[in-house]
């Protein structure tokens, strides 16, 4: 019963993806005598939290009741007050808990006051799925870095493109669809200069249903060679473009670049972009989630950078063939075999024609 109850719980947490950054998703289910009475999840950073929304729709019914909620409820004044009053205050007799929160402010914390209160606690109920479910938050909490996803589309013998560069469309629309869903999930978007120069790429967010959230686009030019006409630079979109750019680039240039309407991030000495430092910097804009959609060298640089958290790639049952066609990951690669990045938890899925491959990085001493 109690796991029934967080299913729901997290379908309605899943209601939010995409737009509670840097907060995490988060859904509550009240029940009393075996009937929902209750229901919420957090819509965006500054709403009211999912626990305060379930108990005012529940009101009196809430007392004696039993809280579903996807995290442990917070016990400190952010944006919004502590849910843990909230919950006291309702007098909830039963808290069912997936997974703690990892954000020291609270790490334990909610739960105990709420034991204090002689409120009933119960955790770890779908544990593993709540985890996933806020892998991005987890990660931002605990170290003030991006969780960053590299993602990828091949042929079958890992072309990203033919020898002469034509690489529209290695994959069929329903995988193409899929990486707008992406988009529209992550905070940010990463691509080189040279994906910019090739070509001329928008990295906004077209859902087939309509709408969508552009992320913010970060454009890795050392020397900022960006062409001012670039549509990045050009089109119309709320989220901002920014150059990640070393000291150096020329002057003029990146003065260009700001008057075009780009942000200018000078990162490093050069010659290349810290992609390390780079990720400091985004943590502290609270940018929680990054996309990275490069070419071989951006990815190669990644991956050798370590900043890789999840990899999706899509592989079209097409083989290209050419000693001159590039692959998806540029840069020096692992010498041995057990220099290889691995996966772990990885999960296989169709889109129309082509698989996609979803895992997480397992370094073993990097690429």
């Amino acid at each position: 019963m109690d796991r029934r109850y967080m299913e729901l719980a997290l379908k309605l947490a899943a209601r939010a993806r995409g737009r509670t950054s840097p907060n995490p998703m988060v859904g509550a289910v009240v029940v009393k005598d075996n009937r929902i009475v209750g229901l919420g999840y957090h819509a965006r950073a500054g709403t009211p939290h999912a626990e305060v929304l379930a108990l005012a729709e529940a009101g009196n019914e809430a007392r004696g009741a039993t809280l579903y909620v996807t995290l442990e409820p917070c016990c400190h004044h952010g944006r919004t007050g502590p849910c843990t009053e909230a919950v006291i205050a309702a007098g909830v007799a039963r808290a069912v808990i997936a997974m703690g929160d990892p954000n020291p402010l609270v790490s334990g914390g909610g739960i105990r006051r709420l034991k204090e209160a002689g409120v009933e606690v119960i955790t770890g109920v779908m544990e593993d799925e709540a985890l996933e479910m806020n892998e991005v938050f987890v990660k931002y909490i605990t170290a003030g870095l991006p969780f960053v996803t590299a993602k990828a589309a091949m042929s079958l013998d890992g072309k990203i493109a033919t020898r002469s560069g034509k690489s529209k469309w290695i994959t069929g629309p329903e995988a193409r669809a899929h990486v707008h869903c992406l988009r529209d999930r992550h905070d940010a978007i990463m691509a080189g200069i040279g994906t910019v120069l090739a070509d001329n790429p928008s990295l906004t967010t077209r859902l087939a249903s309509g709408g969508g959230r552009d992320p913010a686009r970060i454009i890795l030019d050392s020397t900022a060679r960006i062409p001012l006409g670039s549509i990045v630079l050009s089109q119309r979109s709320e989220a901002p473009t920014i150059v990640a750019a070393t000291a150096g680039a020329p002057a003029e240039r990146l003065e260009a670049l700001r008057e075009a309407g780009a942000e200018v991030l000078v990162v490093n000495e050069g010659p290349r972009v810290d992609l390390a430092e780079l990720m400091k910097i985004l943590g502290s804009r609270e940018i929680t989630s990054l996309l990275v959609e490069g070419g071989a060298g951006v990815h190669g640089s990644a991956f050798a950078a370590e900043i890789v958290d999840k990899v999706v790639w899509f592989i079209a049952p097409k083989i290209i063939g050419g000693q001159e066609a590039p692959g998806p990951v540029g840069g020096r690669g692992a010498g041995e075999l057990s220099g290889a990045a691995e996966l772990e938890r990885v999960k296989v899925s169709r889109l129309g024609a082509d698989f996609c491959i979803e895992g997480y990085l397992k370094y073993r001493g990097g690429c």
